[in-house]
Parts: structure tokens; C-alpha cells; sequence
């Protein structure tokens, strides 16, 4: 009969070792059910796949499109997709959190994703289910911000 230790890929703690009681919690909340709940909620507003939904067709076709300067293609800047630097005359599109990419790598990513690689910044998307929860996120970020500022009105 093979150990605890064994049955679980584990080590047992050393003397003075404190147990990671994070971890514990989360294999516990993993067991009771707790994640294919979460897991119904998520595909609920993200479709089944789990992720954010492609930026919208309008935002993708009103990107600006630049061609690389010579004085940018000298200073060896290199799109953040593919690591390949600018060549003097390429296609670039510039999201609006000024970050830049080569045509060729940001219009697939967008087709897949609502959000800049580098930042993260979310995008306007086709779907109005996703549209929805970020107007749900941020008003409860919103209120959160109002009750902080409340409350430090009144103890600060």
C-alpha cells in the first residue's frame, strides 16, 4: 500500500515548515464543486471556450495604419508579435494605447482577442453579452471607488 506522501506526489513538512493553508483551500474548493460552478458562470458570460471575444470588426477596420518611417526603422524598434523590427516602409497599426504592431501580427490577434498584447487594454467587441459584463465590472470598480472616497471623507 503506497503512503500518503506517495498517493499524492508530495513531501511531508519538514520541522518548522508552516503548511501552505492557500493551497489547501483551493484543492478544497476544487473537490466540493466549487470550480465547475464557477466554470457554468464563466461560459455563461464568455461563451464556452473561456475567453474574451474577438475585438469588433468596426474598431479593426478604423485603426490607423502607418508606414514605418526611416528615422523609426533606425532606431531598431521591433513589433512586440513576431520580435522582427521595423523595415523602413512596413505596415504597422497603432491600438489606441499608442502600442505598435506589423499589420500581419496585431489583425489576427484582434480577430481572436479584444485586448492589446503588450497592456492588456480591452477593446469594444461584437458581442453583447461580453459588452454587458465590462459595463457590470466597471460600475461595481466605480463603486468601490465612491465608498473609499466616502469613507475617506468621513475618517480621513
Amino acid at each position: 500500500m503506497a503512503s500518503y506522501f506517495d498517493e499524492h506526489n508530495c513531501q511531508p513538512l519538514e520541522e518548522g515548515q508552516t503548511p501552505n493553508h492557500a493551497l489547501h483551500l483551493a484543492r478544497l474548493l476544487l473537490d466540493t464543486g466549487f470550480a465547475a460552478e464557477w466554470d457554468i458562470e464563466f461560459n455563461r458570460f464568455f461563451g464556452s471556450d473561456g475567453r474574451a471575444p474577438p475585438a469588433s470588426k468596426e474598431f479593426v477596420d478604423k485603426l490607423p495604419t502607418h508606414s514605418v518611417t526611416p528615422t523609426v526603422a533606425a532606431q531598431g524598434i521591433k513589433c512586440p508579435v513576431c520580435l522582427m523590427e521595423f523595415d523602413e516602409d512596413d505596415e504597422t497599426k497603432v491600438l489606441p494605447c499608442n502600442h505598435q504592431f506589423h499589420c500581419a501580427c496585431i489583425l489576427p490577434w484582434l480577430g481572436k482577442v479584444n485586448s492589446c498584447p503588450m497592456c492588456r487594454q480591452e477593446y469594444p467587441t461584437d458581442d453583447p453579452q461580453y459588452e454587458e459584463y465590462k459595463k457590470h465590472k466597471a460600475r461595481a470598480k466605480q463603486r468601490e471607488f465612491e465608498l473609499s472616497n466616502l469613507h475617506d471623507s468621513m475618517f480621513g
